[in-house]
């Protein structure tokens, strides 16, 4: 059967279910749903590409941060935790860095936590060193180390708003096609705007990621000492809720290409939404998270002397590597890297300045 037609019976069965439920199915329901099917999602071949597929210079900045941390920490054993790690690729290459530190490397706990069977088998052909596999954070003991994330907070499944006369949640019924209707929002929705000080004008539509403040409570409670580093495309609230937003963020992405037909091609493209960091900066707080920093990608890699890299590849390759080479650095800095953002937020750590964030911006 497929993911369109157990969608349309679930919505004669129950009645318009919530976007956010919808979101789910498409992306995550059993073999079916994007993340779960063997298709091949990243690279060339697939739907997107993702900064460690790229180039190995990504995996191997994020590593040298980690070390940073490490030291931070009083140099005792670190443990890394990699939510969903997809191809593998940035945890292959923060290992392959650390290597270069016997005293971090032999203290070094490696643990992905990967919902898909699919991805997990991809990313156990490509690691076989120092890592294990997770279902959830509650099932790792005593977390002293840093929390890692790269491109996940985008694909949690999402609730879409929009402001009438009051707050109102788009719902997706099923009439010969899919279509969206608009039911009053829940107690939730609205607490999430408020604890913001966020007010929507008329006719503003935007995504609400419940999924992510459980998320970030998650982490909180189950890391003892260090650092929560998280990296995707977004905004800080100011930015979210601008103007010029005013339809939402949403997107889907299907052979390196953007559509907004989120009811075509179900199951076979990825659907993903802009993540509000004030949001997870605040509710951080909320559960012992202090924030280190906020900046973009570029500015990260910048503060970690990516430039020198690039210097120095051109100096020792052929002019073929050359283009490669700069190619890569380009879209690390320049298109993707302005996109991206980078926030880490830290718990029982003295000292809070890191390297990585010495470009630091507001986070408002």
């Amino acid at each position: 059967m497929i993911l369109s037609e157990i969608i349309k019976d679930k919505i004669k069965m129950t009645g318009p279910i919530s976007f956010r439920d919808f979101m789910e199915m498409a992306l995550y329901y059993p073999e079916l749903g994007y993340y779960n099917s063997p298709q091949k999602k990243i690279g060339k071949q697939g739907d997107y590409y993702t900064s460690p597929v790229l180039s190995s210079l990504f995996g191997e900045i994020i590593g040298k941060q980690m070390e940073e941390m490490w030291i931070l920490l009083d140099k005792k054993p670190f443990t890394i935790v990699e939510y969903g790690a997809g191809t593998g690729a940035l945890c292959h290459d923060i290992i392959n860095y650390l290597k270069s530190n016997p005293a971090l490397y032999d203290q070094l706990n490696y643990c992905i936590i990967e919902k898909s069977e699919t991805m997990r088998r991809e990313e156990k052909k490509l690691l076989n060193e120092k890592v294990s596999w997770y279902d959830s954070i509650n099932e790792i003991p005593e977390i002293n180390g840093c929390i890692l994330s790269n491109e996940l907070l985008d694909n949690f499944p999402v609730h879409k708003v929009i402001m009438k006369d009051k707050l109102m949640e788009i719902f997706v019924d099923y009439k010969n096609e899919f279509t969206e209707v608009l039911q009053p929002a829940n107690e939730d929705l609205k607490n999430y705007l408020l604890a913001q000080n966020v007010v929507l004008p008329k006719d503003y539509a935007s995504e609400i990621n419940l999924q992510a403040l459980q998320w970030i409570k998650e982490i909180a409670l189950n890391l003892k000492s260090g650092f929560v580093l998280t990296i995707d495309y977004g905004f800080p609230a100011s930015e979210f809720y601008s103007s010029k937003r005013s339809s939402g963020t949403l997107l889907c992405y299907k052979g390196h290409e953007i559509n907004n037909s989120f009811y075509s091609d179900i199951g076979a493209q990825d659907i993903t939404a802009h993540v509000n960091f004030s949001a997870i900066n605040d509710f951080g707080k909320k559960y012992g998270l202090e924030c280190t920093g906020f900046t973009t990608q570029a500015l990260f890699l910048r503060s970690w002397g990516l430039g020198n890299y690039l210097r120095k590849l051109e100096m020792e390759n052929t002019e073929a590597d050359k283009k490669e080479f700069i190619f890569q650095i380009n879209q690390l800095l320049m298109d993707m890297g302005n996109k991206f953002k980078v926030l880490i937020q830290q718990k029982e750590v003295k000292r809070k300045m890191l390297t990585g964030m010495q470009f630091g911006q507001p986070l408002s």
